[in-house]
C-alpha cells in the first residue's frame, strides 16, 4: 500500500511562480555574452579544490535531498568540495553569471527550461558536448528523448537534465464509477464524452465539473495541450510553424470544443474563480469539484496529503484519434544544470555535473528525495526507485520516445507566451478567425526572434 504521508513540495510550484521573473531576467542574460573562458577548462580536477553550486530548491525535504546528493559526490570525489547556495532565483543566477568572481557559481541549476536558448546563445554557460564526448557518454542514449532536446539549442548543449516533470491525467475513480466509465480515456473524443458525463449541473453553476479546460486553469496551458498533438514549433530555418503545422489548429479547436460543450467560457470562468488555488489543499481536484485534471507527477503526493474522499486514478493524457497508437506519451519539462562560462574550475565543475546528471544511483537517490521524475533512461528503470505504484505512469511517460517538449528559443519562452495569449483570445471569443490569427501570431513570433538576434 502506498504511504498516505508521502509528501511532495514541488519545485514546479515555484517554477510557475517565478515565470514572469525569469522572463524579465532574459534581458540581463542577453547582455551576458561572456563567451567561454579559454582557461576555464584547464584546471586539474584531481587536485584539492572547491566549487560553488547555486540552485533554486528551498523546501526542507528538497534541501535535505540536495545535501545528500552533494555528500554522495564528495564521497566519490574527496578532493572536490562543493559550496552549496540554495533558493537562488534565475535573476540572481543570471547576474552572477555576468559578473563572475570567486563567489559566483561554477555550476548552476534552474527550473526554467525556457531559458536554455538564452543560456546557450549568450555563452553564459559552456557547451557540454566536448565534456560528454571526452567522458565517453552519449547524451542521446543516456537521457530521455524530450529531456535531451530541451537541454540544447542550435547544436550547443549548454545544459543537462537534472530530474524532470511529466504531465498526465488524474481522474476521480469514484466519480468515474458513478458515471459508468470503466477506463480512463485514450483519445480526445473519448475524453470529451467522459468530461460531459462527469459534469453535474447545479443551478447556473456546477456541483461537479468533468474537466476545467480554460487556459487560466491549473496547468492547462497551450503547450501542455499541444504536447499530445506532437507539433513542430519551428522549421529548419527557425521560422514559426504555428500557421502551417495542422497540429496547432487541431489543439486550439480541441480546447475550444471542450470550453463550448462544458458550458461556455463565461460560465466556466465564473466557476473557476470560486475554486481553490493550485498549490493549496483546496485544489478543485482534491475536493472533487473537478473530476479530471491535467497535471504533473507532483500532484499525486499533494492530492494524497489532502486526504480526498475518493480513489485517485492516474493515466497518460489522451491523444488525437488518429494518433491512438501513440497513447502513453506526454509533455516533458524539468530542471537543468550547467557550468558557468566565467568559472575557472570547469573540469572540476564537470565532474560534479556528470555525477548529478548521469550517475544512476545519484539520479535515483535525488528522485526519491525530491519526488520528481528521474532524468536518465537507466534511472527510470532502476529497482532502487521508491514510489507510489501510480507514479509509474509518469516514469513511463518520461521514457516514451513519442513524448514531447517545447524547443529552446533565443528569446526564451516569449513565443510560448505569445501563443498562450492567442489561446486566451480564442477561448473567450475575442478571436473568431483562427486561421488568420495563427498566421498573425506566427509572424509576431518570427519578428520577436529576429529582434532578439
Amino acid at each position: 500500500m502506498p504511504e498516505k504521508s508521502w509528501k511532495v513540495i514541488p519545485d514546479v510550484s515555484r517554477r510557475a511562480a517565478v515565470a514572469l521573473a525569469a522572463s524579465a531576467s532574459l534581458a540581463l542574460l542577453a547582455t551576458a555574452c561572456t563567451g567561454q573562458s579559454s582557461s576555464g577548462a584547464s584546471d586539474d580536477a584531481s587536485k584539492d579544490t572547491t566549487i560553488n553550486f547555486w540552485h533554486a530548491w528551498s523546501a526542507p525535504n528538497e534541501v535535505k535531498a540536495v545535501k545528500s546528493l552533494v555528500a554522495g559526490f564528495e564521497k566519490a570525489h574527496p578532493n572536490i568540495h562543493v559550496n552549496v547556495v540554495g533558493n537562488m532565483t534565475d535573476d540572481k543566477i543570471n547576474q552572477a553569471l555576468r559578473t563572475g568572481g570567486d563567489k559566483a557559481p561554477d555550476v548552476i541549476s534552474s527550473f526554467t527550461t525556457n531559458n536554455v536558448g538564452k543560456f546557450c546563445s549568450s555563452g553564459a554557460l559552456v557547451d557540454l558536448n566536448p565534456f560528454f564526448k571526452k567522458a565517453g557518454i552519449d547524451p542521446e542514449t543516456t537521457f530521455p528523448k524530450a529531456m535531451n532536446e530541451y537541454t540544447q539549442f542550435d547544436g550547443d548543449r549548454c545544459t543537462a537534465p537534472l530530474l524532470g516533470d511529466a504531465y498526465g491525467l488524474y481522474y476521480n475513480k469514484t466519480a468515474f464509477a458513478k458515471a459508468g466509465i470503466t477506463t480512463p480515456p485514450k483519445t480526445w473524443s473519448e475524453f470529451a464524452a467522459d468530461a460531459k458525463k462527469l459534469t453535474i449541473q447545479q443551478g447556473d453553476s456546477y456541483r461537479q465539473l468533468g474537466f476545467m479546460p480554460d487556459y487560466h486553469g491549473w496547468e492547462t496551458t497551450t503547450e501542455h495541450y499541444f504536447g499530445q498533438f506532437s507539433p513542430t514549433y519551428f522549421d529548419k530555418a527557425g521560422k514559426s510553424q504555428l500557421a502551417t503545422d495542422p497540429a496547432f489548429e487541431a489543439g486550439f479547436k480541441l480546447q475550444k470544443k471542450l470550453v463550448d460543450e462544458l458550458g461556455g467560457f463565461k460560465k466556466l470562468e465564473t466557476y473557476r474563480s470560486k475554486l481553490g488555488d493550485e498549490w493549496g489543499p483546496k485544489h478543485p481536484f482534491h475536493t472533487g469539484q473537478v473530476a479530471m485534471q491535467l497535471d504533473g507527477e507532483w500532484r499525486l503526493g499533494m492530492a494524497l496529503d489532502a486526504k480526498p474522499k475518493f480513489d485517485i486514478g492516474v493515466a497518460p493524457l489522451p491523444v488525437p484519434d488518429d494518433q491512438v497508437s501513440q497513447y502513453g506519451k506526454g509533455y516533458i519539462t524539468g530542471t537543468i544544470a550547467g557550468i558557468a562560462a566565467t568559472s575557472h574550475k570547469q573540469n572540476a565543475a564537470w565532474e560534479f555535473v556528470k555525477y548529478i546528471t548521469t550517475d544512476t544511483d545519484a539520479v535515483v537517490g535525488f528522485s526519491n528525495g525530491i519526488h520528481n521524475v528521474p532524468s536518465t533512461l537507466a534511472a527510470l528503470k532502476s529497482p532502487k526507485l521508491k514510489y507510489d505504484p501510480r507514479f509509474k505512469t509518469f516514469l513511463d511517460i518520461a521514457g516514451n520516445p513519442n513524448s514531447t517538449t517545447s524547443p529552446a528559443s533565443i528569446n526564451g519562452g516569449v513565443y510560448l507566451t505569445t501563443i498562450q495569449q492567442l489561446g486566451y483570445d480564442y477561448e473567450s471569443g475575442k478571436v473568431t478567425d483562427l486561421k488568420a490569427a495563427l498566421k498573425k501570431t506566427a509572424a509576431q513570433i518570427d519578428t520577436d526572434i529576429a529582434q532578439a538576434k
